[in-house]
């Protein structure tokens, strides 16, 4: 159980840790003149988004694991919860994800040519559907970490 457990929990750092480097890396693009930084940036939080996914697929194989090994059921009200929050949060993450994708690939076309930044650059930086999803992912996220460490009715 150990074991599972460990890895169970380092999922959930990585991905965390991926959460948080992606923010931080689009913050840091948005307020950046030049499309070469621009693309830098986003280009440090396209790995981090693959840390999302590692500590995503960590967490779920070895929670499932532990749910196996502890012997709850799959039923328990707050397991449920956090499964259905867990694939709400990738699914808004990945939603939230696609303009800065494009921003990121519109920054480095930019850069390429020698081009300033230009007004459509700066309007998928500050796409507020895709940060609004970015946010309640993350927040999704926050409330599964409470759910893992209360287990509110088990």
């Amino acid at each position: 159980m150990e074991v599972a457990l460990f890895f169970h929990l380092l999922g959930a750092f990585v991905l965390v840790a991926g959460v948080v480097v992606a923010g931080i890396a689009h913050a840091a693009a948005r307020r950046r003149r030049r499309p070469d930084e621009i693309a830098l940036l986003l280009g440090l939080a396209r790995v981090a988004v693959l840390l999302v996914g590692l500590g995503a697929a960590l967490v779920l194989a070895f929670g499932l694991w532990l749910v196996d090994l502890s012997g709850h059921s799959f039923g328990e009200p707050w397991l449920v919860a956090a499964l259905g929050l867990f694939a709400a949060a990738l699914a808004l993450g990945a939603a939230g994800g696609r303009r800065p994708r494009q921003a990121r690939r519109l920054a480095a076309r930019l850069a390429e040519s020698g081009r300033g930044a230009s007004p459509e650059l700066y309007g998928l930086l500050a796409d507020r559907a895709s940060a609004a999803a970015n946010y309640l992912a993350a927040l999704m996220i926050m409330i599964i970490i409470a759910l893992m460490v209360w287990r509110p009715g088990a």
